[in-house]
């Protein structure tokens, strides 16, 4: 099942105060951004949260779930994502645990001719 847009723009809503906050489509589904590094996955309309030791102590007894078949738990967040202030400060720890993404550039290729 598809995850329906209205439920994604109000997670997304919800998180805001987190950051800049964006997501982008991700084989039917969803990656959520905050300030460019990918802190979780909007799946069958549930959110999945990447699994940090800060948000494990955050949460405290987190559910985890793998969003897809096949992938690795994430953190399954389904009560909490009404409380604004929660989700956020959630995405913020989130943020701080994960390694800081290196935009990588194009690298200019170089035609040679054989001789």
């Amino acid at each position: 099942m598809a995850s329906d847009k209205k439920h994604l723009d109000f997670v997304l809503d919800q998180m805001s105060p987190a950051g800049n906050i964006t997501a982008k489509k991700m084989f039917g589904e969803y990656g959520i951004y905050c300030d460019g590094t990918i802190v979780a996955l909007f799946c069958d309309n549930q959110l999945f949260v990447k699994p940090t030791e800060g948000g494990k102590n955050f949460i405290q007894n987190p559910v985890e779930f793998p969003p897809y078949p096949g992938a690795k738990p994430y953190f399954l967040i389904e009560e909490k994502i009404e409380d604004r202030e929660w989700l956020s400060q959630l995405i913020r720890t989130t943020v701080q645990d994960l390694p800081l993404m290196i935009k990588r550039t194009k690298r200019k290729t170089s035609r040679r001719g054989c001789s």
